[in-house]
């Protein structure tokens, strides 16, 4: 089958490897409907050193079931399914806490020999605890907003419910990336009235007024900073979503949240530490967030986009075929694109 492959820094390719195939009874193969680009896929993108043999890449995939081990009781062949970004069997002591990402017996995708999700198929561990059925067709219309279950969607809902957002909280998203704008999106559905935006893409930003901002923060550093504390009388927010996951973002969040508020972070940090010194300590601010167990808010958020309540698929600006994924990675570390869907 064809899949793609990244050898280093601009250099992913599309290339033959092996058919996926059932090694586990606990195993699945699922072949791939729809997959998509993450925004973190572009860290080793613009910086991983060359290597002679190329790795598997992505993370984020919905398919149809195709085949099942002996073990797996929950699905069947034909089954359309999403598949959150890591793994897990949905049994273990975190999982039953919600917190999936630290499965005692899951791993992630495109890593220690792993399928990655750019591919035409995927052998699924844990099948079972990973996989959720969608209850659509394999021609739905909602299947970008459905696949967005896997990743950027959890994600943005993640940093929002870890920050505490309420009808009662005024919010800042920093960051108009796909996972900024989820978070907005988010934001809204938790009932938030008052959504900042800090963002500078225009056609990012309108699609952030759609979902749910109230007001848009262009300028960075101190000039943004100050903008938010005039829109808020000098206070900031109750809850800041950073979702950008750069030192100067986070310095910003820690500058425009409100004393007694919250910083939740969900951008993948690009930075050794943050800088939580006496002023957060006098202002009582709390810091929380990180990596999101996108498989706890599956079941949550689906009935929403099948009712069409929400259309979170909206952050895909591009779709490509698997021969033009190379493509879409470039368009988007050029900032042409948003989020690039694959349809294999």
């Amino acid at each position: 089958m064809r899949a793609t492959l990244i050898y280093g820094a601009g250099d992913v390719r599309v290339e033959n490897v092996p058919d996926p195939e059932i090694k586990l009874p606990t195993d699945a193969v699922v072949r791939v409907l729809r997959s998509c680009v993450c925004g973190s896929d572009l860290w080793p993108y613009g910086s991983k050193p060359h290597a002679e043999h190329g790795e598997r890449i992505g993370h984020e995939f919905l398919g149809v079931v195709e085949d099942t081990g002996s073990e797996v009781s929950n699905l069947q062949r034909g089954d359309v399914v999403v598949a959150p970004f890591v793994w897990a069997d949905n049994t273990c002591d975190f999982c039953r806490e919600g917190l999936q990402t630290s499965c005692r017996h899951g791993g992630l995708w495109a890593a220690e020999g792993n399928d990655g999700g750019q591919g035409e198929a995927v052998r699924v561990p844990q099948a079972d605890g990973t996989l959720v059925k969608l209850g659509v067709g394999e021609d739905s219309a909602l299947l970008p907003s459905l696949l967005t279950l896997s990743d950027v969607f959890p994600t943005g809902y993640h940093c929002a419910v870890k920050g505490g957002v309420n009808a009662r909280t005024t919010v800042t998203v920093i960051g108009d990336g796909a996972v900024g704008l989820s978070a907005v999106l988010s934001a809204k559905r938790l009932g938030a009235e008052r959504v900042i935006l800090m963002g500078r893409h225009k056609d990012r930003t309108d699609l952030g007024r759609d979902f749910g901002a109230t007001d848009i923060v262009a300028e960075r550093g101190e000039e943004g900073i100050e903008r938010i504390r005039e829109l808020t009388g000098g206070d900031g927010t109750h809850v800041v979503l950073e979702c950008v996951g750069l030192a100067q973002a986070m310095d910003t969040a820690l500058s425009v949240v409100r004393d007694g508020g919250t910083v939740s972070r969900v951008g993948a940090p690009q930075y050794e530490q943050v800088n939580l010194g006496f002023p957060s300590f006098m202002g009582n601010v709390t810091l929380t967030g990180g990596v999101a167990p996108a498989r706890a808010y599956i079941e949550d958020l689906l009935p929403d986009i099948l009712d069409g309540t929400i259309e979170p698929g909206r952050v895909f600006d591009r779709t490509v075929g698997l021969d033009e994924v190379p493509a879409g990675y470039q368009a988007m570390a050029d900032r042409t694109a948003l989020k690039v869907l694959i349809k294999p």
